[in-house]
């Protein structure tokens, strides 16, 4: 679910002042956007490639193990619920660095000697992305109108880079630190802390925005769309719930299934990290063509049928073929959730329509 937490509200005179502040310092906001993208998923990629020896730790049984990876899947939607109250009450900045430190202490949380510590950190790190997911969209949207499909392919490919180096990373680092997977999955939480330190000059910028706001109505008095009633809300809708099990499914079982066909665990995790890798490519390039094309239909036919060829050929081969369908979803993957972000931005005709259709999707 994506929500603008603050589409619909006209800034008063103080908060516009701050908005002008914060946009005076674009390369800052870049850099924070950029580095609070990268946490997005890296903290769910990372533990993929370790789920066997976080088992045999705390000696798991199948389905607790499976748990190690589903939980944090599962408390996406926990954040999603009350992200949008928490953006219009608190500002998306405030909320955007409170889940930058949440999300460092369920990582942390996650390598404590305690298979309670190890589901309650899962628990942090789902809701503290799920934060991350609702409220970043509606923040570029917000400060970058006339760019948002450019600033949609930095969003959307920095969040596939971090996954990528996450991925390739976790088996390396638990080599050059010792051997141990909690030195390699903890790390982790030294990329949250760096991106809510370069996080923080926005709150402190967009201090005077919350509180400063007015609820606005659409120009000439129309009244606004009711997406609940429109089938094209119902379909972007549709689109993202899919794109997100696509993503979410893979990130959580690609290496086990490889590993379980007979590849052995570092290979397994090169491949993961490939198919995120390639993921970039369709995250920049889709949400680009979108925004010169009448109708994004085609590209909507082409991005799922690479992820359902993607996905048939893991079920008929899945070590044979590893690293074609390892790029098939990859381009896939990447092609549809920029997609899905860029259709928020092309499908809404104001701001008001915009904030229903995000808060539908």
């Amino acid at each position: 679910m994506l929500v603008d937490a603050e589409a619909g509200v006209r800034t008063s005179a103080a908060g516009a002042a701050a908005r002008r502040a914060l946009l005076a310092h674009p390369a800052l906001l870049l850099v924070g956007i950029v580095l609070a993208s990268l946490n997005m998923r890296a903290a769910l990629a990372s533990v993929a490639p370790l789920v066997g020896e976080i088992s045999a730790a705390f000696g798991l049984s199948a389905t607790a193990s499976s748990l190690v990876t589903s939980v944090p899947v599962l408390f996406l939607g926990a954040g999603a619920a009350v992200a949008p109250w928490l953006g219009r009450r608190f500002g998306a900045e405030r909320v955007l660095f409170a889940a930058l430190l949440l999300l460092g202490a369920g990582v942390l949380a996650r390598v404590l000697p305690s298979v309670y510590a190890l589901y309650g950190g899962g628990i942090l790190v789902g809701t503290a992305i799920a934060l991350l997911n609702v409220l970043m969209p509606g923040l570029i949207k917000r400060d970058f109108p006339d760019r948002a499909a450019a600033m949609t392919s930095v969003y959307t490919g920095a969040m596939i880079a971090g996954a990528t180096v996450a991925a390739a990373a976790a088996i390396p680092l638990e080599k050059a630190l010792g051997g141990g997977w909690e030195a390699s999955l903890g790390s982790w939480s030294l990329l949250a802390a760096v991106a809510a330190v370069a996080w923080l000059p926005q709150v402190l910028i967009a201090r005077g925005r919350t509180g400063h706001a007015v609820r606005a109505v659409p120009a000439g008095g129309a009244r606004p769309v009711n997406v609940w009633r429109s089938a094209l809300a119902w379909q972007v809708t549709l689109f993202m719930g899919l794109q997100s099990l696509w993503t979410y499914v893979l990130i959580a079982w690609m290496p086990t299934i490889f590993v379980d066909h007979g590849m052995d665990r570092s290979t397994a995790g090169v491949v993961f990290a490939f198919n995120n890798l390639v993921q970039v490519a369709g995250a920049f390039v889709v949400p680009l063509l979108a925004g010169r094309m009448r109708s994004q239909r085609p590209l909507i036919v082409l991005v799922t049928t690479l992820v359902a060829a993607g996905y048939a050929g893991l079920l008929v081969a899945p070590v044979e073929g590893a690293w074609l369908w390892s790029a098939l979803l990859g381009v896939g993957q990447g092609g549809a959730v920029g997609l899905a972000l860029t259709l928020i931005v092309l499908r809404s005709g104001d701001a008001v329509t915009a904030a229903g259709l995000t808060t539908c999707a």
